[in-house]
């Protein structure tokens, strides 16, 4: 893909630079002390691969913004259509005066979402915002309140979204009290499943579905709502098969199925969407994240019969499915598609496994490398035979990376994952220095 910043790593100051040493300062003096930076580099251009600094640094993107910047930061079509929207218009408000791109946004999620059946979507600014909507609309349907979230779950920050998430710290700790009727089931997480590893499947789908009966009654339930690959909670893929096991489960008792695919969405596992490798086809989809390219967008997509339950007026937002955004979203899509960025994502996930194999029979502190296309991580542990998680060790690698001018992302409900959600515009030549670095990582720390 053609960039107009060149697209190779150059370190020409300490990270962070002085410049960004600055800012950082600014930062703490203005910014409220709850809004974090794991890297206190101030970026000032991006695209591909590569992020340049305020001090003229170009770092190697493994991170794209948590799964956002997927076609690459400042793509090339999306930079068209939203410098011809914001010529046009920025601004009415879908609910006062609408407008074509909302309907051409939606008209693409009915055709890219599993399933052929009719469809209908609603557009907001955030995955949180999408999730709460998701509810929202699967009890108006159902007529029932609880909601039953999953072990090691994210699904946002908001009241209700941190309710169904899972890790205490940073999202909830101090919070509280949080949504009622939100009841929390074991995750089919085959690397930490605490009883026979190789029946996790058949064992976790047990205690769910008995801790709903017993807890909760089916008749009570709205939705089920789950990441068909979790993403804060460290990339956690379960077994083949266990998802569609829910997903029909939920159909029998007549309960609105809700796939999280906020992080996992627009070619980030190597198909359009995560359930599409399983052959699920959720009732409710939420999106967000690579969606748009980078601007502000998300959506919850499903069943027209369940999405039309809701009464006029319902469902909405001031800026929700705002024209920018959605120009930005039919430009993000139609890289995806001229590109074949699930083919793409497949080719990294298969450069990426190897190297990772590679360095996981040099250090025994790579418990399990994981993922699916561009979504990958590893669990670090303590390695000797020790399988207790290793968060320290698993600052100290990102911490070098970070020095080496690789962004790099940490995740997992006891802080011991690295996770790699390079954009797919990266090149293969940044793909391997970038773990050139990564290993030169665990040399020095493992």
């Amino acid at each position: 893909m053609s960039s107009a910043v060149e697209q190779r790593r150059r370190l020409v100051t300490a990270i962070p630079g002085p410049r960004s040493v600055a800012m950082q300062a600014r930062k703490v003096a203005t910014v409220a002390a709850g809004v974090g930076t794991g890297l206190p580099v101030y970026i000032e251009r991006a695209a591909g691969g590569v992020l340049v600094d305020v001090d003229g640094n170009h770092l190697i993107d493994f991170g794209s913004g948590i799964a956002v910047t997927t076609v690459g930061s400042s793509a090339p079509r999306v930079v068209e259509r939203v410098q011809a929207q914001v010529e046009e218009f920025t601004h009415t408000c879908f609910m006062v005066t609408p407008y074509e791109e909302y309907l051409a946004v939606c008209e693409k999620l009915a055709a890219l979402t599993p399933g052929t059946h009719d469809k209908r979507s609603a557009l907001f600014n955030s995955g949180a915002e999408a999730v709460e909507n998701a509810v929202k609309i699967a009890r108006v349907f159902t007529g029932r309140t609880a909601v039953v979230a999953f072990d090691h779950a994210y699904h946002g920050r908001t009241n209700l979204t941190m309710a169904l998430t899972a890790k205490n710290m940073p999202y909830k700790q101090g919070f509280g009290p949080f949504a009622s009727e939100v009841y929390r089931v074991p995750m089919a997480y085959p690397y930490r499943w605490v009883g026979e590893r190789t029946r996790v499947a058949d064992e976790a789908f047990e205690a769910f579905t008995s801790q709903v009966h017993a807890q909760v009654g089916e008749e009570n339930v709205a939705a089920v709502i789950i990441e068909p690959i979790q993403g804060e909670g460290g990339f956690i893929v379960p077994p083949k098969g266990w998802l569609k096991r829910v997903a029909d489960w939920c159909r029998e008792h007549g309960i609105v199925f809700i796939a999280d695919e906020i992080q996992t969405g627009f070619c980030r596992t190597g198909d359009w969407f995560a359930c599409d490798h399983e052959g699920v086809v959720p009732d409710l989809i939420t999106t967000a994240k690579g969606i748009a390219g980078g601007l502000p967008l998300a959506a919850v997509t499903g069943r027209a019969e369940i999405m039309d339950a809701v009464h006029a007026g319902g469902l909405g937002g001031t800026y929700g499915g705002n024209p920018v955004a959605c120009a930005a979203a039919l430009g993000a899509i139609e890289t995806m598609e001229a590109e074949d960025l699930c083919g793409r994502a497949r080719e990294v996930e298969a450069l990426f496994t190897e190297r990772l194999r590679q360095l996981a029979e040099k250090f025994d502190v790579i418990g399990e490398i994981r993922g699916r296309g561009a979504m990958l991580a590893v669990e670090l542990v303590a390695g000797g035979g020790d399988e207790s998680p290793n968060p320290a060790l698993t600052s100290r690698v990102s911490a070098f990376c970070h020095q080496q001018g690789l962004v790099t992302l940490t995740a997992g409900t006891y802080g011991n994952v690295l996770r790699f959600l390079p954009p797919l515009a990266i090149s293969d030549d940044l793909l391997h220095e970038g773990l050139d670095i990564l290993e030169q990582a665990f040399v020095a720390n493992a």
